[in-house]
């Protein structure tokens, strides 16, 4: 019965924010101009339930490249209203539009200049009256079945949020390591933001063939190292070619005889490679586009200088591609 009934409020829920989505149309254009003109920050205020979802809102902002802050209303009224500078834009979020102590805020901001942004369900209400742009979080039904406590209209209210977030990230092209910036105390970030040479495996611990060995001597290294590849370099250490342990069980899925095969004929050449100068975030993020778990790491002549596992860069257990 619980289950069913859980079933039920996500399928409520998500009937919601479709019907938000549909919905949209130039006003959000409007909001997302008004937030990118802004010189300075985007204030976001609201009370109760729609106070907490503000605050997500804004750590939201934060995080993405939109500087935001979180107001009270009530505090807003006692003092706190001077933290809002005129270049300002605020986004104000009442799903009824007619809460109270938000309401008392307006008259204040409209004094002052200060553009609003209504995120609420009414568009003939207070707040959207007072707003130069409403975004509409309407929703056809509470998940509630008493139809009071807020549930689908504050579940709308936080994906529209999140949707303005990204249309924000995506204008103001927002990057990783822009991102790595913002959250520094991460345990990914923490991972992500040193550079290649402080994380890649060098020495013993690579596994490299000379080009004059044999495929069956790359197999014994794939063995002994057990990282997944064996690189093979010349007699100057330049790298050559690459074998993995997908190419030998291709291989042996063919029929192939592993011991009448010469090494050339077994690697391939051109292996993706990376400077140790980089950031181990720069390292991911080729392997994700090639779909590959290890990485040569060379110098300027193209020599071997180390290696690069995905586990040594996020955690061995914490990622895998989806091939």
């Amino acid at each position: 019965m619980s289950v069913e009934l859980a079933k039920e409020v996500l399928s409520i829920e998500s009937e919601g924010i479709l019907a938000v989505r549909d919905n949209l149309g130039r006003e959000f254009e409007q909001a997302v101009e008004l937030i990118m003109a802004c010189p300075s920050r985007l204030v976001v205020t609201g009370i109760g339930k729609s106070g907490l979802v503000g605050q997500k809102i804004s750590a939201t902002l934060n995080s993405t490249g939109t500087p935001s802050v979180f107001l009270h209303p009530v505090e807003a009224m006692h003092g706190d209203l001077g933290m809002v500078a005129p270049t300002d834009v605020v986004l104000a979020i009442s799903y009824s539009g007619e809460t109270a102590e938000l309401n008392g805020l307006l008259s204040s901001l409209k004094e002052r200049r200060i553009p609003i942004i209504a995120l609420c369900g009414r568009t003939q209400s207070n707040l959207a009256q007072h707003a130069v742009v409403t975004l509409n979080v309407a929703v056809p039904r509470e998940a509630c079945p008493l139809g009071l406590a807020p549930t689908t209209s504050t579940t709308a209210t936080l994906a529209l949020g999140d949707a303005l977030a990204v249309a924000l990230l995506d204008r103001k092209q927002f990057r990783a390591e822009d991102f790595r910036r913002n959250h520094p105390g991460g345990s990914l970030g923490e991972r992500l933001k040193i550079a290649v040479r402080e994380v890649m495996l060098t020495g013993a611990d690579v596994p490299i063939i000379e080009s004059a060995s044999t495929l069956v001597a790359a197999v014994a290294e794939l063995n002994q190292k057990n990282l997944g590849a064996v690189f093979i370099c010349d007699d100057e250490g330049k790298l050559l070619g690459i074998i993995t342990d997908g190419d030998i069980r291709r291989m042996l899925s063919l029929g192939r005889n592993i011991r009448e095969m010469t090494l050339q004929e077994g690697m391939k050449t051109n292996p993706v490679a990376i400077s140790s100068s980089l950031m181990a975030a720069d390292a991911l993020s080729i392997m994700q586009r090639h779909e590959i778990t290890v990485l040569a790491v060379v110098d300027e002549r193209g020599c071997m200088e180390g290696m690069l596992h995905l586990h040594d860069l996020l955690g061995k257990g914490e990622f895998r591609f989806l091939i």
